[in-house]
């Protein structure tokens, strides 16, 4: 708690005047352009691997970054954000974010039916099940991104605003030990690193959707 505090004290002495003007325009309302839905890991630090500022995105982040079923009555919250981030702020693009080294993902890879009864157990349920040949946990990570997004697919609101307006949904996945950020190309079904040739030319296949 005394290092958060320390932070807040120099936000305030070094930084606050800075992003004044941008929170002052915040306090009217907020229009983020993209839902992020991201594990709860604290190694997980998109503030610093993705330039986004204040107002850019509208974070949801929980254990192995998990999207579930839209009717689970029991796992309401990540589906209400869903909802109410596409229908209400509506955003253009969501974004689910794996990393490498997930705990969640690991607790799949060794059996998560092994874990004690209670709230984790049954949260991991809609966990990656996905079968990949000779997978790692860090595969197996990956691979949960993509069932989150066909999880996603399946939202009402989702497929709606898909259809309708072009919603866009996309694949990160976070190496904390290389310090990289890939990004999955549904075309080639394949993760890319994004550094500035791939960056560049995603980009490019982006706006050409839009």
């Amino acid at each position: 708690m005394k290092k958060l505090i320390r932070g807040i004290l120099n936000f305030r002495e070094v930084k606050r005047d800075s992003v004044a003007e941008t929170f002052h325009a915040l306090a009217l309302g907020q229009k983020p352009d993209a839902l992020l839905i991201a594990c709860s890991d604290s190694r997980v630090a998109v503030n610093i691997f993705a330039s986004d500022d204040p107002g850019d995105l509208f974070v949801v982040r929980n254990v192995g970054n998990l999207v579930p079923p839209h009717d689970d009555p029991g796992n309401a919250g990540t589906a209400a954000a869903v909802d109410f981030a596409v229908d209400y702020l509506k955003v253009k693009d969501i974004i689910v974010c794996g990393h490498s080294d997930c705990g969640a993902m690991r607790a799949h890879w060794h059996g998560h039916q092994n874990l004690p009864p209670g709230p984790l157990r049954n949260w991991l349920e809609i966990g990656a099940t996905c079968s990949v040949t000779g997978r790692d946990e860090n595969e197996l990570s990956r691979c949960n991104v993509l069932e989150q997004l066909a999880h996603l697919a399946s939202y009402p609101s989702v497929a709606r605003a898909m259809r309708e307006r072009g919603l866009g949904l996309h694949g990160l996945w976070f190496d904390i030990t290389n310090v990289d950020v890939l990004y999955y190309e549904a075309s080639s079904q394949e993760w890319t690193v994004l550094d500035t040739e791939n960056g560049t030319r995603i980009m490019a296949g982006l706006r050409a959707e839009s």
